[in-house]
């Protein structure tokens, strides 16, 4: 056993990497071991052999690696996966024995720079397009859309289902199954890294120099100060005793008991990455393309010549005064070297000296009880804006933001530009964003390489970074209906209800699991799963004809002249609701359906004995001929309007029943599949509504996923899985329940990719709540059977 010195020292220093390491992540395997990732676009893995020693290096990136994680083991992979995401917009997906990708994830349109693996294969991205992105294995599941700028890091929390991203639009948000459920405010700058506490709790860290500790339900709990510039990475020991920092003050700071407990100085400007591993060492990576790992072990700390060169190294590294890791600096105030016979008073304190007209720069270790110098403080390192650049714009790093005037009286541009950037492609890009005439194009560009050249790209190397530095970002009615039995609870009026005893719907196997109507036992024996893969669409069938027409004419009768119809109007209605509810054999007539969608248009007030005829006929061939193949689809718009939350109760019922009603024909099949994300999106709204809409909305669902099922189509299983997730925490009507049951067996049926999924989005969680059922006998048997799939 390894005896604890208390404080970190160094263990190793290891080369390999050609520029800034930019990420690292802890190996499975080998155990002990770790992956690098840097600008020189490879990823390299590291085994514990005594020391470490690079085992494997992986190219696949056309351009700057940035993150790296662990895609933990599955029965295909038993070592797992390795992770890594560029600046050239992909993701590479590695088995640690082949430098070549196994595969390349393809969908974000900017940098990939942070990345989070979770159960069951499940992989979320991060980018500077402002999305985040959920992969299972080869595909893109879904897109998290919220952020107004990049997307700096994500992290999947052990709760199934959740997931958090922090932004350089300075917040931090909670994704529950793909929807916001929260946003975090607090951070004053550039949200950089996360890290997960415990099931309740977790970690920021930001370019406003602080660490935030939150809880999930959005309190912020402690602020932490003691950096002084940007904050990029933290990663936590393990039990959570402690987490450690890194960030441009060319820091590596260890936080105990929530206090900056030691504060190690590295050799390189920007301290990029970290990660804590099992036997609690640190490791560390910075611009000078050096990984350095720290520990507590005395058995494992470097020999004393290694220490020794590591601060010769250190104490010869030039500070920038500029950045402000120092405080003000006024060389004619400063004492002599004789004021280093002082002890400090804490660990990591800085101490300025003036020598020979030199300025240095000191620390205090607690642990060996002296100073140990840092280097000097110069005029500049070439870490400023006005030099190497390092300037953060709409979220993203540049070397330089050039500030461009094209004449005198008209507005200025901003001109972002990396060092490895073309100038020629960068003055076209810049002049195309800003409808600039292209005759400034050899002006722009000259003036792009005038203020270029001679500069040195790093102080530590002969390479620059285009991530990151020193400016601060400004972000730019059924069985159960709760209705009175001949009320209408929506207009205060005695006779006609919405959609009354319309949710019937056809029978399964000769048996109705949907209404409980007589034919359906419970029994002793084993139970044939007679629910799903369910084969066809549920429709809202019966009505009330006599009831519907009395009540358009009630409301007619005080319309406004303009919406008014006339009894010749009335007269065509009446004759489309016989049509379509086959008590005559005639066809509706193009006349029939101009009237109806009049009707369709009238007040939100009083338009539902229409919306309710459009539910009726839309089954129609017809009609739904008529509505689905009608040009840029406004029908299907006027339809989309009645979901608003905020719209009244009777219309987001009937619409969603009329859209469940698209389903009957091939042709609204394809219509309701051309446009599900918009229609899922806007349904979803309606979720606060009463259980009536809650049956609505799980058999919309459900015939969602009866055409999914029927296309294999993951990205739909995976937005329809996050609407049955979203819809499962608020349903109370056993019936909704029983449908979205139904729906979620439906899409995981002979699709192992969609079991994954709904593991991942803690579905199987939710479906337990029900297995103890007792009444009616098929919600809990449909449980059953989904739980055996999961």
């Amino acid at each position: 056993m390894a005896s604890d010195g208390g404080a970190y020292r160094l263990r190793c220093s290891l080369l390999g990497h050609g520029q800034d390491v930019r990420g690292l992540t802890r190996s499975l395997f080998p155990p002990g071991g770790f992956v690098s990732v840097s600008r020189d676009r490879t990823a390299r893995l590291w085994a514990l052999d005594g020391g470490f020693t690079e085992i494997h290096c992986m190219s696949g990136h056309s351009n700057f690696v940035s993150c790296v994680c662990i895609i933990p083991p599955s029965e295909l992979y038993p070592r797992g996966l390795i992770a890594t995401g560029g600046n050239d917009h992909n993701i590479c997906i590695f088995t640690i024995d082949n430098p070549a990708p196994l595969y390349i994830l393809k969908g974000h349109k900017n940098t990939v720079c942070s990345l989070s693996s979770g159960k069951f294969g499940t992989l979320l991205s991060g980018s500077w397009d402002t999305t985040a992105k959920v992969w299972l294995n080869d595909r893109c599941m879904m897109t998290l859309q919220g952020h107004t700028a990049a997307i700096w890091a994500v992290i999947i929390l052990p709760e199934q289902g959740l997931m958090l991203t922090g932004s350089a639009d300075k917040t931090i948000k909670l994704w529950k199954a793909g929807r916001c459920e929260r946003t975090f405010t607090g951070h004053e700058d550039c949200v950089r890294g996360l890290a997960i506490l415990s099931e309740m709790e977790f970690l920021s860290c930001a370019n406003d120099a602080t660490v935030r500790r939150w809880q999930i339900s959005g309190a912020c709990l402690n602020v932490y100060y003691g950096h002084t510039n940007y904050i990029y990475s933290i990663s936590v020991f393990p039990q959570c005793k402690g987490f450690v920092t890194t960030g441009e003050d060319r820091s590596l700071r260890i936080w105990k008991k929530g206090e900056c407990a030691q504060t190690i100085r590295l050799p390189a400007q920007s301290v990029w990455c970290c990660c804590v591993l099992d036997n609690g060492d640190i490791v560390v990576g910075a611009s000078d393309g050096i990984i350095r790992v720290f520990t507590e072990s005395l058995e494992r700390t470097a020999s004393a010549e290694e220490i020794q060169a590591f601060e010769y190294e250190l104490s010869q590294a030039s500070i920038d005064p500029k950045t402000g890791d120092l405080g003000d600096i006024n060389a004619d105030d400063l004492p002599g070297r004789e004021h280093l016979k002082d002890p400090g008073t804490r660990d990591g304190q800085t101490r300025l000296i003036e020598d020979n007209g030199k300025v240095e720069a000191y620390q205090w270790s607690v642990s060996e009880g002296r100073w140990i110098k840092i280097g000097d403080v110069v005029g500049s390192s070439g870490a400023t804006q006005q030099t190497s650049g390092k300037v953060l714009f709409e979220g993203k790093e540049y070397d330089y933001v050039f500030t461009i005037d094209v004449n005198e009286s008209g507005p200025s541009y901003k001109l972002p530009y990396n060092i490895t950037d073309d100038p020629w492609l960068t003055a076209y890009n810049f002049l195309q964003k800003n409808d600039l005439n292209p005759m400034f194009l050899d002006q722009v560009a000259k003036f792009i390489m005038d203020n270029t050249k001679g500069q040195t790209l790093s102080t530590s190397s002969e390479f620059s970074d285009p991530f990151t530095g020193a400016g601060r970002y400004v972000p730019g009615s059924s069985s159960g209906s709760s209705t009175v039995p001949g009320a209408d609870p929506f207009t205060g009026a005695g006779r006609y209800v919405p959609g009354s005893a319309s949710n019937e719907v056809a029978p399964v196997g000769g048996v109705d699991p949907y209404t409980g109507m007589g034919a359906y036992q419970s029994s002793e024996a084993k139970v044939e799963n007679i629910y799903f893969p369910k084969k066809d669409a549920v429709t809202f069938d019966k009505a009330n004809p006599s009831q519907i027409l009395g009540k358009l004419k009630e409301l007619n009768s005080s319309a406004t002249e303009e919406h008014k119809l006339t009894e010749d109007d009335l007269t065509i209605l009446e004759k489309l609701l016989s049509a379509t509810c086959n008590t005559s054999a005639e066809t509706p007539t193009a006349q029939q359906l101009q009237t109806l969608w009049r009707a369709v248009n009238w007040p939100e007030d009083i338009v539902f004995p229409a919306l309710d005829i459009l539910r009726l006929s839309v089954r129609h061939p017809t009609v739904n001929e008529n509505f689905c193949n009608e040009k840029d689809h406004v029908h299907l718009a006027i339809l989309l309007k009645f979901l608003n939350p905020k719209g009244k109760q009777a219309n987001q019922l009937l619409a969603l029943r009329a859209l469940c009603n698209c389903f009957v024909s091939q042709a609204g099949q394809k219509l309701m599949m051309e446009h599900r994300g918009e229609i899922m999106t806007q349904a979803i709204e309606t979720k606060s509504g009463n259980k009536n809409i809650h049956i609505a909305l799980a058999t919309l669902t459900l015939n969602y996923a009866v055409c999914l099922h029927k296309d294999n189509n993951i990205e739909g299983k995976a937005q329809c899985l996050s609407v049955i997730s979203t819809v499962m925490e608020v349903v109370q009507d056993l019936e909704a329940v029983f449908r979205l049951l139904v729906a979620l067996g439906t899409l995981i049926s002979d699709d192992t990719n969609a079991v994954q999924l709904a593991k991942a989005l803690g579905v199987d969680s939710q479906v337990k709540k029900y297995a103890s059922v007792l009444e009616p006998a098929k919600v809990k048997e449909c449980c059953r059977f989904v739980l055996n799939l999961l």
